[in-house]
């Protein structure tokens, strides 16, 4: 009997909160920082103007506060709350 040996690694969801995004164009172009980091399979954001807009991540591994600092300085203006 053989077994199949992929991976039974489902995606988590994490939830962050940032300041700075005003519009879709924000969420854009942390969309694409986030997702272009390793292991992650979609990014959802839901934008607060002048406030602390919700980004949740489905990625295969647990990304850390310093990744998603990273990925927030590189999109623009964005700063990760509680970092």
């Amino acid at each position: 009997m053989t077994t199949d040996d992929t991976s039974n690694t489902a995606p988590s969801t994490q939830t962050f909160r940032a300041t700075g995004l005003t519009c879709g164009h924000c969420a854009h172009a942390v969309t694409d920082e986030l997702s272009a980091l390793d292991g992650v399979d979609g990014v959802e954001i839901e934008v607060v103007s002048g406030g602390e807009s919700v980004v949740r991540v489905a990625a295969q591994r647990p990304l850390t506060t310093d990744e998603v600092v990273a990925a927030l300085a590189e999109a623009g203006d964005y700063t990760l709350v509680g970092a």
